[in-house]
């Protein structure tokens, strides 16, 4: 759990089901790159946040947003088995294994799980959900490859922001799961040439088995050299996929004239760029946040139709008490991809 921004491991009481919400046991979980950028930089981004939005009428449908100061089970892509239901709930039984969007609701709003101080995550041994949001896992399906809906979703969502088709190409920089995702979902489009970017070879390595036309070691040679080597004509869609500062002026100073941005990376550090950049090539910059709910379920259909074969993704597994090593881990990723917690 969470708490000042301090990662620990220690007991925490049992979540209740309310009405229409049932108790889970957590099968799975991946850790997130956002995770990761929380812990870092979650203070900052807390406190920028709140000076922008100063002069904002509150958002009656925003998320609550937790206490630093209380405790937080992080973990918002699992696959979890249902052990318990609360009132109300009739579509889904005692050991059905499900997916859910990270949400839950109650009387008192909408909560992100796994950011919230009510609903504990998957990097606990039992989490709540609401049935609503609650999607059976197909039978055969391994309880590790469903625990990627989430992340795939990501890619699905980002590659349908960025409206891209046919006839236009793609590159992606920055190759952890969410950058895999985005060049997943590209091909599920049969979108090419894409060329994928990254300094770690085994993420470029699992750049490839997600079908990548072009992996590149930007120490060697740039994404924007590669594609123009390839292909330097059709209309070209960067996918931002880092999530440091920096990125972003980086992508407009290298992107064509018209070409369009894609910001799929979680910074949450403040940022600057020359915008200069972007008007003299007339560039579309899209920030994307997330998924609707029919890709969240379009994202497990394809993993469990073997559309996407994501099992080169998980390149460890942990315990809860191995969570705040795994996280150190994960900050080089010369080695690992994706981890996931297994309580």
């Amino acid at each position: 759990m969470v708490r000042d921004w301090q990662l620990r491991v220690d007991d925490i009481a049992e979540p209740t089901p309310g009405p229409g919400q049932v108790l889970t046991k957590v099968l799975a979980c991946g850790i997130c790159g956002s995770d990761l950028h929380l812990l870092r930089h979650g203070r900052e981004q807390r406190e920028i946040s709140a000076r922008l939005s100063e002069s904002q009428p509150p958002d009656p449908v925003s998320m609550q947003m937790f206490e630093p100061s209380m405790d937080m089970v992080m973990g918002h892509e699992f696959c979890c088995e249902v052990v318990e239901l609360g009132p109300d709930v009739d579509k889904l039984a005692v050991g059905d294994v499900v997916v859910s969007m990270p949400i839950a609701f109650d009387a008192g709003g909408l909560h992100g799980i796994g950011f919230s101080n009510v609903y504990p995550g998957g990097y606990a041994e039992l989490m709540v959900l609401n049935e609503l949001m609650g999607i059976k896992v197909p039978a055969g399906l391994p309880v590790d490859l469903a625990a990627l809906t989430e992340p795939l979703a990501v890619g699905v969502h980002a590659v349908a922001k960025s409206r891209i088709a046919g006839g236009e190409s793609a590159i992606v920089i920055g190759l952890g799961p969410v950058g895999l995702a985005c060049i997943a979902a590209l091909k599920m489009r049969g979108i090419g040439p894409v060329v994928a970017a990254d300094f770690s070879p085994k993420r470029r390595a699992l750049a490839v088995t997600m079908g990548a036309d072009v992996v590149v070691d930007p120490r060697e040679t740039s994404a924007i050299d590669a594609w123009r080597k390839i292909d330097g004509v059709r209309p070209l869609v960067i996918f931002e996929a880092v999530g440091v500062p920096g990125m972003i002026n980086e992508a407009m100073r290298v992107a064509p004239r018209h070409a369009r941005i894609l910001v799929v990376g979680a910074c949450m550090q403040e940022d600057r760029l020359y915008p200069m950049l972007g008007i003299g090539r007339e560039l579309n910059i899209q920030f994307v946040l997330g998924y609707e709910p029919s890709e969240f379920s379009s994202a497990l259909t394809s993993i469990a139709d073997g559309r996407v074969d994501l099992s080169s993704w998980i390149t460890g597994t942990v315990g809860v008490d191995d969570v705040p090593q795994a996280f150190a881990d994960l900050a080089s990723p010369l080695t690992h991809a994706k981890i996931l917690v297994k309580p």
